[in-house]
C-alpha cells in the first residue's frame, strides 16, 4: 500500500517559507497564501487565464509563468522552485501556507462548526483529524473531486482545490471511504414510475410484478453493467450511481436476486473496486433511497 506523505511537525516560530520547505520535503505540494487565506493572483501575463492556465495538477499546460499563478496549479514540492526570486514577493506577503490535497494523494473534509463535527463523528470513519478556527479538517489517503458544500457546513478538498496548512494533526491517516465518496455524487432525482412498470398488487387479477418481465429487468442491469464497464474516470461516483439507478427502480419490488447483485459487483470488481468498496456503495445506495 501507498504510504501517505509525512505530514511533519513543524517548529514554532518559524517563517511560512521554512513551513513550505518542510511540507515540500515530505511531498506535499504547497503555496504561499495572502490575506484572506487566498492564493495571490496572477501576473499580468497569466491574467484572466490568457496563457492558457494550468489545467491538471501536474501542471503540465501551456503555461511555464514562473511566478505563483494559477492558485492550487501553482503548488510544487520542488524547493528550487519554492526558493526562487519569481516566488520571494509572494512569501514576503504570505500571511499562511496552503497545500494541494490531491497532489499528495490526500482528500481534506473541511467541517465548518460544530453541528458538522457532530455529523462526521457518527457518519465517517476516524481519521487524522487538525483544528481550525471554527470547526476542523479530517484527512484521508486517498484523491476525488473536489466539492463545496456538500452539505451544510461540509466542504471538500482534493483535486484542483487547496489547503490551509494548520498543523500535522492528530489520529491515524485512514483510507479515503466511499462515504466521503458519496458526498460528492449528486442525488438522483425523484424516480418515475416507468408507464410499463406498475406494480399490480396481488389479487388485483393475479399478475406478478412487472419487474419480473425478463427483457425489462435484464435490460437494466445489463445497462449499469455497462455503464460501469465503460466508466475511464470516477469509477467509484460511476459505481455509487449505477447502484442507485438500479435500487431506485427495482430495489423495492423484490425482483432482483443475489445473481443479479452478483453481476453489478463483478463488473465493478472489473474496474478495480474491492468488494469491501462494492458493499459499502451498495449499503449507502440502499440508505440514501430508505431501503
Amino acid at each position: 500500500m501507498t504510504q501517505p506523505p509525512v505530514i511533519r511537525r513543524v517548529p514554532d516560530a518559524v517563517s511560512e517559507l521554512d513551513v513550505a520547505l518542510s511540507l515540500a520535503a515530505s511531498g506535499v505540494p504547497v503555496l504561499p497564501l495572502r490575506r484572506g487565506k487566498v492564493p495571490f493572483g496572477n501576473c499580468r501575463t497569466c491574467a484572466d487565464n490568457a496563457c492558457g492556465g494550468r489545467p491538471n495538477m501536474k501542471m503540465s499546460g501551456p503555461c511555464r509563468c514562473p511566478g505563483v499563478c494559477h492558485a492550487w496549479a501553482a503548488a510544487t514540492t520542488d524547493p528550487a522552485v519554492i526558493v526562487s526570486p519569481s516566488w520571494a514577493a509572494a512569501w514576503r506577503r504570505a500571511v499562511c501556507v496552503g497545500y494541494h490535497p490531491g497532489g499528495a494523494g490526500l482528500t481534506v473534509v473541511d467541517l465548518d462548526d460544530a453541528d458538522a463535527i457532530a455529523w462526521a463523528r457518527g457518519a465517517l470513519p476516524a481519521t487524522r483529524t487538525v483544528p481550525t478556527t471554527r470547526g476542523e479538517h479530517r484527512i484521508y489517503r486517498g484523491a476525488m473531486r473536489s466539492v463545496n458544500a456538500v452539505r451544510p457546513g461540509v466542504d471538500i478538498k482534493s483535486t484542483m482545490a487547496y489547503a490551509r496548512y494548520l498543523g500535522p494533526g492528530t489520529g491515524t491517516m485512514a483510507d479515503l471511504p466511499d462515504a466521503v465518496r458519496a458526498l460528492a455524487v449528486k442525488e438522483p432525482s425523484p424516480a418515475r414510475p416507468a408507464p410499463d412498470a406498475a406494480v399490480v398488487p396481488t389479487g388485483a387479477g393475479g399478475g406478478e410484478c412487472p419487474h419480473r418481465t425478463p427483457a425489462y429487468l435484464e435490460r437494466g442491469i445489463a445497462m449499469a453493467e455497462q455503464r460501469i464497464t465503460e466508466a475511464s474516470s470516477a469509477v467509484h461516483a460511476t459505481v455509487y450511481r449505477s447502484f442507485l439507478a438500479v435500487l431506485s427502480t427495482h430495489g423495492r419490488c423484490g425482483c432482483l436476486t443475489d445473481a443479479h447483485v452478483a453481476r453489478l459487483f463483478t463488473a465493478a470488481q472489473a474496474k478495480g473496486e474491492s468488494p469491501r468498496h462494492c458493499t459499502d456503495a451498495w449499503t449507502n445506495a440502499r440508505t440514501r433511497l430508505g431501503l
